[in-house]
C-alpha cells in the first residue's frame, strides 16, 4: 500500500468535538493493517536515533506503541491527569477547543534517554509543547517530534519553533 492510499482513509468529521472544529478521524486507517503499518513505519523513520517513544493520550498511544514495537525501543505514555498510578509530573496546556493536563511518571525517562515524541495531530501546539517540557523536566533529550497530521493554519509549528528551535518537528501530512 502506498502512503497516499493509507492517508486517504483518514475521515474528516465537521463540528466534532464542538462546533467549528474539523476533526481528523484516524480510526478507518487504524482498522486497516496495511495502512497502519505504512503510517507507523513513516512516522518511526527518523534521521535521529531514539531510545524511547513518547505517545500522547490517546491516539499517540496507538501510533507510538506500534512505532516502539517496530523499532524495539521502550514506550512511555503521557496521560491525562489522574490516570497514572505512580508519582507524576504534570503540564497544563491549551487546546484548539479548551484546556487539559498531561502527566508522566517521574521515573519514565532518564538523563541518557532520547525520546521520539509522537501524536496524531499538531493543531495549536499546546499539547506538544507540554510533552516537550515534560521530557526535558525528566532529564531526557528529544530526538524528534513527529505527527501524522499538521493543521498549518492553527500555528502549532510556529509556537514550537519559537520555544524550541533546536527540536526537529516532522509531519506526514500538512493541511
Amino acid at each position: 500500500m502506498e502512503l497516499a492510499q493509507a492517508l486517504s482513509l483518514i475521515r474528516e468529521v465537521p463540528d466534532f468535538p464542538s462546533p467549528g472544529i474539523l476533526f481528523r478521524d484516524i480510526t478507518p486507517l487504524l482498522a486497516n493493517g496495511e495502512a497502519l503499518a505504512k503510517v507507523t513505519n513513516e512516522l518511526g523513520q527518523s534521521d535521529h536515533s531514539y531510545t524511547h517513544v513518547v505517545g500522547i493520550e490517546a491516539r499517540g498511544f496507538i501510533l507510538g506503541s506500534a512505532i516502539a514495537v517496530e523499532n524495539k525501543v521502550g514506550f512511555v505514555p503521557f496521560r491525562k491527569a489522574g490516570k497514572l498510578p505512580h508519582t507524576t509530573i504534570a503540564r497544563t496546556y491549551g487546546l484548539e477547543y479548551g484546556v487539559d493536563v498531561i502527566e508522566a511518571h517521574i521515573d519514565a525517562l532518564q538523563s541518557d534517554d532520547k525520546a521520539l515524541i509522537v501524536d496524531d495531530v499538531l493543531a495549536t501546539g499546546g499539547t506538544l509543547v507540554a510533552a516537550i517540557e515534560l521530557v526535558l523536566e525528566l532529564g531526557a533529550s528529544i530526538s524528534e517530534v513527529v505527527v501524522l497530521f499538521e493543521i498549518e493554519a492553527l500555528g502549532g509549528r510556529a509556537l514550537i519553533n519559537s520555544r524550541y528551535p533546536e527540536i526537529n518537528l516532522r509531519a506526514v501530512v500538512k493541511a
